[in-house]
């Protein structure tokens, strides 16, 4: 069990942050949040936390003090993915990073998966990047599919892990805006897209995804009205 005083500097809107969120949530670790705002950065947040000025960034260990005046005893620690594992490591009964070797093989093969083939394209087809159709989603989708256990809750067997945390705060807001219309996108691809899901030859996506949102963990983290406003303010809606 953590001894060590966690800091989470994130955003509500942040696919990245909100794994690392779900991570925490998963194995009950205590931590202060502060929320960042993406287009108006604190001057003190590049310089004593993350030189890249990004989220999610976890304050580790140090004195415990307010999150706006971060000690320099504490290791920042940055990338959602490493910030997964690291709590894994923290809490290794939560089994979130699984001990078994091959199952941990697995569980960062699906991610490879997801970074490389599903992630990319759900920010190019909500900006309405030519590149990326419904079809292309689908390439995404087909792929996750194609690895999924058959029988099996979550990615890489029956129990929850970091495969799973990785994938569902990008599934959750691109299902967020093709539900509400939310993006560049022409609306017929949009329709498409959906339309395609519903084929039974999804079943087993569709199952999984479902079981994803529905995780207490996921439903605690996951703010739709902020996620909607930010992605209508900056594509707007479909035409």
């Amino acid at each position: 069990m953590a001894q060590e005083q966690i800091t989470l500097y994130t955003a509500k809107v942040c696919p990245y942050a909100q794994r690392t969120e779900i991570a925490l949530a998963e194995v009950g670790a205590p931590f202060k949040r502060y929320e960042i705002d993406l287009g108006n950065k604190p001057e003190w947040y590049a310089p004593k936390v993350n030189p890249a000025s990004k989220v999610p960034t976890i304050a580790y260990g140090g004195p415990d003090v307010a999150p706006e005046n971060p000690s320099p005893e504490s290791t920042k620690l940055a990338e959602s993915l490493i910030l997964v594992e690291f709590i894994g490591d923290l809490y290794p009964s939560s089994n979130i990073l699984p001990a078994d070797p091959v199952l941990r093989a697995k569980a960062r093969f699906f991610i490879e998966i997801v970074s490389t083939k599903f992630s990319p394209n759900f920010m190019k087809f909500a900006s309405g990047n030519p590149e990326a159709s419904h079809a292309t989603l689908l390439t995404g989708v087909d792929a996750i599919q194609d690895i999924l256990p058959d029988g099996a809750k979550y990615a890489v067997g029956d129990q929850y892990t970091i495969a799973d945390i990785a994938f569902a705060p990008f599934w959750a807001r691109l299902n967020l805006l093709v539900q509400k219309g939310v993006g560049a996108y022409k609306d017929e691809e949009r329709k498409s897209f959906l339309k395609a899901l519903e084929d039974p030859k999804y079943a087993k996506f569709n199952g999984y995804v479902q079981r994803l949102l529905a995780r207490q963990s996921f439903k605690s983290t996951f703010h739709e009205d902020v996620v909607q406003e930010v992605f209508t303010r900056r594509f707007g809606l479909a035409k």
